[in-house]
């Protein structure tokens, strides 16, 4: 395991965002493409996450889970991912991680 100095870690912008819509992306069997809403401040944002093994697109949807919003966009399957969805792992397969209670969509982690 790396240390990281908390300089590094506050440099991560952690929101909650809820799923507004969720399909399989043609060609993959892992990938989900995701629209993320943020809240007024930030709004919608699409992110390209393998985690379609565990979750069918529909169950998805609604959905509030934590991200990380401040990465560098990427392309994958050339679709844009502006964000990544934050899981843990069982028998290797994702694990989103949700709040216990409702949350507005892009209040920051902390």
């Amino acid at each position: 395991m790396d240390i990281i100095k908390i300089e590094d870690l506050i440099k991560l912008d952690l929101r909650i965002g809820k799923i507004a819509t969720a399909v399989k992306v043609e060609g993959s069997e892992k990938l989900l493409k995701l629209e993320v809403d943020f809240g007024v401040e930030i709004g919608q944002r699409q992110i390209i996450s393998g985690i379609a093994k565990s979750y069918e697109p529909d169950f998805m949807i609604g959905k509030e889970a934590l991200f990380i919003i401040n990465l560098e966009p990427r392309e994958i399957m050339g679709l844009s991912s502006n964000g990544m969805i934050l899981c843990a792992t069982l028998d290797n397969l994702p694990i989103i991680l949700q709040p216990e209670k409702d949350v507005l969509p892009g209040t920051q982690i902390k």
